[in-house]
Parts: structure tokens; sequence; C-alpha cells
């Protein structure tokens, strides 16, 4: 279990007992993570970049070519250039703060016109330390949906081109 897993079971644990959104703080977070995803919907992946701690870690679940962990801020911007590709769009409808962690709820979709399209809602929860998201974990509700979706728009390359020279 990932840090940021075992420390969301405590989040929903303490959420009954201690109010959420209690402080300028959880505020400030909220804020952050509302601008992050002003700057998201502009298309444009740098958009993103001013918000990401330089030892971030984004967790991506599935089995498909954009899943797994995304390290530092190239690695990141380079998955939402990805999604770009994708005519990705996020549309946020929740947000609830508690200390460093900031949980969204928000509809993710594509429409590219062919092939499997994807349509769901996602919860990302970010740790959010000096002003930029250090951690970011995304669930989602159909993960059937979004494997067949990226495996038919993000086809990885060729054996043995996508393997890595520096073996």
């Amino acid at each position: 279990m990932t840090r940021l897993a075992s420390l969301a079971a405590g989040a929903l644990l303490a959420v009954s007992t201690s109010p959420a959104n209690s402080g300028p703080q959880e505020d400030r977070n909220i804020q952050l993570i509302k601008d992050y995803y002003a700057a998201y919907a502009t298309g444009n992946p740098e958009a993103v970049r001013p918000f990401l701690a330089l030892d971030i870690v984004w967790r991506i679940p599935g089995h498909h070519p954009l899943a797994g962990d995304k390290r530092g801020p190239e690695e990141v911007v380079a998955f939402f250039r990805g999604l770009a590709d994708g005519k990705f769009r996020a549309e946020p409808i929740f947000f609830q703060a508690q200390g460093d962690l900031v949980v969204d709820i928000h509809r993710g979709w594509s429409n590219v016109g062919s092939g499997p399209e994807i349509d769901q809602l996602y919860a990302l929860m970010f740790r959010i330390q000096d002003g930029k998201i250090t951690e970011a974990q995304n669930f989602l509700t159909d993960m059937y949906q979004s494997d067949a979706f990226y495996w038919a728009h993000y086809p990885l390359k060729p054996l043995p081109g996508r393997l890595a020279d520096d073996r």
C-alpha cells in the first residue's frame, strides 16, 4: 500500500471526527486545485507545470500505456500531453480538504471520434506542500472502460523500438 493510500484510509477515518475545510490552509489548498483545473482546461499541458513540486509522484491506475507512476514534472507534463492528444477533458464537481490533502470528484471524458470513448467520474486525492502538488492518486469508476480507451488511442510502438536504449 502506498503512503498516500495509507494516508487516505486514515484521512477518511479522520473526516468523521474532524471538520474538513476548517481553516485558511485548507481554503488555499482547494483554491490551488481549482487553479490547477483552470490551467488544465486551457488545453496546454505546460500550463499545469507551475502547480507541480519537483519531486511530484502522480499515480494513474490501470493496465494501459499511460498507467503507472509519473515521477517529476517532466513525466507528469508528458502524461498531460498524451491526454491533450486524446482530447481528454475534466469538469470539477466537488472539492474537500483536510490538512495537506485535497480530494476532488470530477467528470472526465474524451470524444476522439473513433473507437472506444471514455466518460466517467474520477476522484483525485492530492497532497499539497509549500503551495505545490507533491502527490496525486487517481481513482476511477470504470477501469475496463479506461483500459479499452487508452489501448485503442495510445498504442505502444512495436518491439524492439519501445524498449529503453539504456538497459
